[in-house]
């Protein structure tokens, strides 16, 4: 157990990193005149994952459960 406390902070420096890496990768079509109703989002259409972009995204959602659940296990132990 002594072992776990003594690497969590690593791992969940590690997870922190690979979640910003996640987030950074995803590609974003967001610009300042979407948010005014502007811009060429297709009508609002929301497109579908595809590809790497699937991946990333099921990657970061998964890295991001992992460090909540190591962030909860932190404050337990």
């Amino acid at each position: 157990m002594e072992f776990l406390k003594e690497i969590l902070p690593y791992v969940q420096l590690a997870l922190g990193f690979l979640v910003v890496v996640g987030v950074l990768l995803q590609q974003s079509d967001a610009s300042i005149g979407s948010v005014f109703g502007g811009g060429n989002d297709a009508g609002g259409i929301a497109h579908t994952r595809r590809g790497a972009e699937k991946i990333i995204f099921n990657g970061t959602v998964v890295v991001s459960i992992l460090f909540v659940f190591s962030v909860i296990f932190g404050l337990l132990a």
